[in-house]
C-alpha cells in the first residue's frame, strides 16, 4: 500500500470535520464552499498523480 494513503486519510478528517462545521454555518455562502470542496478534490487528484508518478519513475530509475 502507498504510505501516503494513511496520512490522506488523517489529513482529510480535520477537513471535513471544518467542512461540516462551513456547511451548517449560515453565514457561509453556498457557492464559497462547493469552490472549496472543488478545489480541494483538484488538489488531491493532482498529488495523488505526483505521486503515482513519482513512483513510477524511482521503480524505472532503479529496475
Amino acid at each position: 500500500m502507498n504510505p501516503l494513503v494513511p496520512l490522506g486519510i488523517l489529513f482529510c478528517l480535520p477537513l471535513a470535520a471544518i467542512g461540516l462545521v462551513l456547511y451548517t454555518d449560515t453565514g457561509v455562502l453556498p457557492d464559497l464552499f462547493y469552490a472549496a470542496v472543488k478545489t480541494s478534490v483538484i488538489l488531491i487528484i493532482v498529488g495523488g498523480a505526483i505521486s503515482f508518478a513519482a513512483s513510477k519513475l524511482a521503480e524505472r530509475s532503479n529496475g
